[in-house]
């Protein structure tokens, strides 16, 4: 059996995607308490809410990622 083995570069770029939409999710989550005019603790007790998102994200950003991929691997030059 074969080992997998991930390249360092792969995983920092997934992490930095991950890092950017977790951003996204807490702007969004400071955008609407700013727009409905409640506290600001919820930004911790919505913590929850904020990953929710963020992984929702992730996979919808996956899923275009993937989408991307199909539609240009035909028109790839073969090695």
């Amino acid at each position: 059996m074969k080992d997998l083995v991930i390249k360092g570069k792969w995983i920092k770029r997934e992490l930095i995607v991950l890092l950017v939409l977790l951003l996204v999710s807490v702007i969004t989550n400071a955008v609407g308490i700013i727009k409905h005019d409640t506290e600001w603790i919820e930004m911790l007790s919505q913590l929850h809410v904020v990953v929710l998102l963020t992984m929702v994200l992730y996979v919808l950003t996956a899923i275009i990622r993937i989408l991307i991929y199909l539609i240009i691997m035909p028109f790839r030059a073969k090695k």
